[in-house]
């Protein structure tokens, strides 16, 4: 299902994008680069408003954020993508006597600025262009540049969970000199595309039970049905993107997880989920550009996970300075499932860069 997917998509590329995109361009090439960010010459925030509740990263594009504890600022980079935190991480409230763990929507969900509702070019071209500048991998990494800035610190402390470690990390290629640790809890497998074993959406084909595998094929045609996506709507996206909750929480239960309720899928992403894909494009390899990166990585996953733990151990392949850690009797959301020795863990981490 997934390679015929991908045929699919490829035929409808061709056919709309081209001419003023190569089909073989988009195919080979995706929108986003490492190092496209560092080109912005737009990276400095506007001055700040008075409800603190907010950042302004760019004119009429505000950032929610709230934190939890005291001391030392580590910025939470949520994963979805789209699926905003709603409360602070169980296991980082043993720390949050020496930390300050701030948490933030990204632009396009939550509380943040949807700058896109609809679309009304008929230009499929112009469309996919302006999607990805405004709510596309570019715009959410350099809106962490932005918050590095108004937080005022000269280097960040981050943590990414799942699609959020992998924009973590991208930053950190974007900006090694600014990074001081990265922690990747459960990073997404896109660090190279094609994925060999069909990625996220085919280890829940694989894991889900046969009376939904039909439904879900269903889904998955409606979902990257892509030849229509700019005549759908903000709220149509953030529908589908809720919709595979679904299917990801049965896909969990057949290893015995369950999902956290309250994750933000109420407040879920729906422009910027597809503009992050195809911000990546059909085929890509980001590993080179995290070699640059020197500061040290914590890699963390759950022995339960839906995602493969060769998945997360790519990640610590591709850093020069990693150390990979398996929490048992976890499997997604570690820092739920096993708060103590998660807490353990990135307490350990974080304690040796003092």
């Amino acid at each position: 299902m997934k390679k015929k997917l991908a045929i699919g998509i490829s035929v409808l590329f061709a056919l709309i994008v081209a001419p003023g995109l190569s089909f073989s361009q988009f195919k080979d090439k995706p929108l986003y680069e490492s190092g496209m960010v560092r080109a912005r010459t737009s990276l400095n925030p506007p001055p700040q408003a008075r409800d603190e509740s907010f950042w302004n990263v760019e004119n009429e594009i505000k950032l929610y954020h709230y934190s939890d504890g005291a001391g030392k600022n580590v910025l939470v980079v949520h994963g979805g993508p789209g699926y905003p935190i709603r409360r602070p991480y169980a296991g980082l409230k043993p720390l949050a006597a020496n930390y300050k763990f701030i948490y933030f929507d990204q632009r396009g969900c939550g509380k943040s600025t949807r700058p896109i509702d609809r679309f009304s070019s008929p230009n499929y071209y112009q469309n996919l262009l302006a999607l990805d500048r405004t709510l596309g991998l570019g715009a959410q990494l350099a809106d962490i540049e932005r918050i590095r800035r108004i937080l005022g610190d000269e280097k960040l402390i981050l943590l990414g969970h799942s699609f959020g470690a992998f924009l973590a990390s991208l930053y950190a290629a974007e900006f090694p000199e600014k990074v001081k640790a990265l922690i990747l809890v459960a990073p997404a497998d896109l660090l190279v595309m094609p994925a060999e074993d069909g990625g996220l959406f085919g280890e829940v084909q694989r894991l889900l039970p046969e009376n939904m595998k039909q439904d879900y094929g269903g889904f998955l045609k409606r979902y990257f049905d892509y030849g229509s996506i700019f005549s759908k709507s903000e709220a149509d996206l953030r529908a589908l993107n809720a919709e595979f909750g679904k299917y990801y929480a049965a896909a969990a239960a057949t290893k015995k997880l369950s999902m956290p309720g309250d994750e933000g899928i109420e407040e879920n992403g729906g422009w910027m989920v597809h503009a992050m894909f195809f911000s990546m494009g059909m085929r890509h390899d980001y590993r080179p550009a995290l070699k640059n990166v020197k500061a040290p990585v914590l890699v963390v996953h759950g022995e339960n996970d839906v995602q493969p733990e060769k998945a997360s151990r790519a990640y610590a392949d591709a850093f020069p300075s990693s150390r990979f850690v398996v929490i048992k009797n976890a499997g997604h959301f570690s820092f739920h499932e096993q708060p103590e020795e998660f807490s353990a863990v990135a307490g350990r981490f974080l304690k040796e860069l003092n």
